[in-house]
């Protein structure tokens, strides 16, 4: 049974200033319930834009925006953000400091459905055991961690039951090990109570381990709407593959049925509809395998040692940079010369900019 749409957005843009390119620039996409979509993009690219059109807190110029079957934008439709039934958990948490953590998390409970002392009351309760704060109403938003007040907005947020929860950045304060644990939460705290949301980060890894959709968004545009499988291994355009896989890019040149490139021929497929014969072969740093070789035609440059692999920068004969990442534990000295071989996998050669 195919779940309702609880997102729906239709051509939508919005244009600050006449001179610049727009903010977002006729984005559509739809989302059904439960499901969770990353925005991924570098700053600037219009994601924060358009989390804020999906709020109400901005009026799309073109296109609209549908939740849960109504029109909220566009169209000639227009409900003001606190009627659309959407939770927002900000980047600095927006907690209330004067209150408790009840008290926080009660607040929306009392503007809006649940006015009795005892349904807020036990709506509190539930929230607390979702986002794993129980034993904490009675603390104040600086007797807490970064990590638990972030909890407490997130919690604030799925009070009401909204059908839809919009988040923004909402882990960039915290250190890497909070960020780590808080991501998965959040996906479980989400998956748990049924919610369709969307968040914004410019982090791409936080973006596949939380998203069951990522969005790449660039100068406005949605570059890519896929599984974060799908984004990852078969990124649809030269930005994708640069952002998101952080791929190594080699100019090729079409032979018979390989690519030739200054470090060997391979097999590719071409991404787009032109028919080229010059391009650039994307392969990821993770494909490369390095086989040491005195008569290699790349040398290794630098070496990193990151727990769980190594990074190493290369150079090819004509000067060229590339990136590899390899688990093992016999390191490759610097200095070393190799030879280049990919993992099995399909790679995929870019028309030349």
């Amino acid at each position: 049974m195919e779940k309702p749409v609880i997102v729906q957005i239709e051509g939508v843009t919005r244009q600050f200033d006449k001179s610049t390119l727009p903010a977002v620039d006729e984005v559509t996409l739809s989302l059904q319930r439960s499901d969770i979509l990353g925005l991924l993009g570098p700053s600037g690219c219009g994601k924060t834009t358009l989390l804020r059109l999906v709020a109400g807190f901005e009026q799309p110029q073109a296109g609209h925006v549908a939740l849960a079957g109504r029109p909220v934008a566009g169209g000639g439709y227009w409900v003001p953000p606190e009627k659309r039934d959407v939770g927002i958990v900000f980047q600095d948490y927006a907690l209330f400091p004067h209150l408790t953590v009840a008290q926080n998390i009660a607040f929306g409970l009392q503007q809006g459905r649940l006015k009795k002392s005892n349904s807020v009351q036990t709506r509190v309760n539930e929230v607390l055991a979702l986002v794993g704060l129980e034993g904490l109403q009675k603390r104040y938003p600086h007797q807490l961690s970064g990590g638990q007040q972030q909890r407490v907005a997130l919690a604030r947020a799925l009070a009401p039951a909204p059908a839809l929860i919009l988040l923004d950045e909402p882990l960039s304060n915290l250190d890497v090990q909070v960020r780590l644990r808080l991501r998965e939460e959040i996906r479980r705290i989400l998956k748990t109570s049924g919610t369709t949301g969307i968040f914004v980060t410019h982090d791409r890894e936080e973006a596949m381990a939380i998203a069951d959709w990522v969005g790449v968004m660039r100068q406005g545009k949605l570059e890519q709407l896929g599984t974060p499988e799908e984004v990852y291994q078969q990124p649809g355009t030269r930005f994708v593959a640069e952002f998101v896989t952080q791929a190594n890019f080699i100019p090729a040149r079409r032979r018979g049925q390989l690519w030739e490139t200054e470090v060997g021929s391979f097999e590719a497929k071409t991404v787009g509809t032109a028919d080229f014969d010059i391009g650039d072969l994307t392969i990821r740093q993770e494909d490369l395998i390095l086989k040491p070789d005195e008569q290699g035609k790349v040398a290794i440059a630098e070496r990193q040692f990151l727990g769980r692999e190594y990074h190493y920068s290369l150079v090819t004969a004509s000067g060229r940079e590339l990136k590899a990442r390899a688990k093992g534990s016999s390191p490759l000295p610097v200095g070393t010369k190799v030879q280049l071989a990919i993992a099995k996998g399909t790679l995929e050669v870019f028309p030349c900019l």
